[in-house]
This record gives C-alpha cells, sequence and structure tokens, in this order.
C-alpha cells in the first residue's frame, strides 16, 4: 500500500524540484558500523551475519520515512513497507537480483530470505524474476573489501529513486572490537543530509540492541 505526499504543502518542494532535474540526482556517504554486538547476536540466534543485518538494515529504512519515498513521474509516492533487493552471489562468481519481504519479526524475516537465497543461487542470469513495484532498496554486501568509499554503476535513463546501501568487509581489532563500511546513496529530491543522518544513527542504534 502507499499514499501521495502533497509536494505542494511540503517544506522541501522547492527542493525536490531542483535536484529532480539532475542528471545524477543521488548522493552519498561511507560510514563506519560498530557491529560487535550485532555479531554476537546473530550467531545466538543461528542466523547467518549478512541476514542480520539486512534484516536491521531494513528496520531502520522503514522507520525513517523518507526513505520509504519514491518518484512517481512528478509524484511522491509514500510506502508502507520498503523490502530489499540484494544481490545474492553463486558458486560460479556470478550473482542475482533478489527481493526479499520484509517483516518486522525476525524469523519470518530469515525464513523469507533463506528461500530467496536458496532460490537465486539454483538460477542462473542476473535477472531471475520481475520487479512489479520500486518499493525496495538495493543492497549489496562486498565482504572481500574493506572500503572507505563506493560509487554505484547506473543507467541515467531509468527513472530510478531507490536507496542504494552497501557493506564491506567486516573488520576485528584486536580488542573484539568489529567494524564494517557502510555506504549509502539517496535520491537528493527526497531527502537531504540531516536524513542521511537519521538513518546511520537509527541503524547504529539498532545493531547496538
Amino acid at each position: 500500500m502507499k499514499a501521495l505526499l502533497d509536494i505542494e504543502k511540503w517544506p522541501r518542494k522547492e527542493h525536490f524540484h531542483f535536484f529532480k532535474q539532475f542528471e545524477e540526482p543521488f548522493f552519498g556517504a561511507t560510514v563506519e558500523i560498530d557491529c560487535t554486538r550485532a555479531y554476537e547476536n546473530s550467531k545466538k540466534l543461528d542466523s547467518s551475519f549478512f541476514i542480520y543485518y539486512l534484516h536491521k538494515t531494513l528496520v531502520a529504512v522503514n522507520s525513517i520515512e523518507s526513505f520509504r519515498y519514491r518518484i512517481s513521474a512528478d509524484t511522491i509516492e509514500i510506502h508502507n513497507r520498503i523490502d530489499a533487493s540484494a544481490t545474492i552471489g553463486r558458486a560460479d562468481g556470478t550473482f542475482g537480483f533478489s527481493l526479499i519481504e520484509y517483516n518486522l519479526n525476525f524469523d519470518i524475516f530469515k525464513a523469507t530470505a533463506l528461500a530467496e537465497i536458496a532460490r537465486i543461487q539454483n538460477t542462473t542470469g542476473i535477472f531471475t524474476r520481475t520487479f512489479e513495484s520500486d518499493n525496495m532498496i538495493h543492497f549489496s554486501a562486498i565482504p572481500w573489501l574493506n572500503f572507505t568509499s563506493l560509487s554505484h554503476a547506473r543507467s541515467y535513463t531509468f527513472p530510478d529513486s531507490c536507496p542504494k546501501i552497501s557493506f564491506g568487509k567486516m573488520m576485528v581489532a584486536e580488542t573484539g572490537k568489529r567494524t564494517m563500511s557502510m555506504s549509502v546513496h539517496v535520491h537528493h529530491g527526497l531527502m537531504d543530509g540531516m536524513q542521511l543522518g537519521q538513518f546511520v544513527d537509527c541503524f547504529q542504534e539498532i545493531m547496538n540492541q
């Protein structure tokens, strides 16, 4: 389900129309996330860490209203739920685009994610399904690389306003502290640095629980 944002009454009306005309309207940042507690919790739940932090990412995404905004022509839709299209790797080194439905209940989400991961790993090609809606984030993990910045391949002719969130290699300090790089790219017509900061703070708080 979704509703329309009243752009005429939105304080960011001018900002939306200004950035919407850009060839590259996305901006982003790379931050370091403390994942010490989260990693321990994932093991207690007998879950892969990937599924665990994907779930926590979606919890934070669904908590920040601007991360549920999507541009449709000249309107802005507010979705009531955002799912994840995550890149899922295969044994042969390729990957496919998944669609993992969000559920606040972790056990339900974990079962959904495991089923979709297994489906992708038993198919070939990059597109193994259709995507009927843009109520999703584009999500990826690069566990081989401890990056400090990240760019994305994009087609400027394809209408896109989905946030793009990526994680790097988990690093373990001598003290036992675990950290990961997180890159977040968002459409500047829909939000600014303040909302990006709110998302990062929200995500870190959830990872610390």
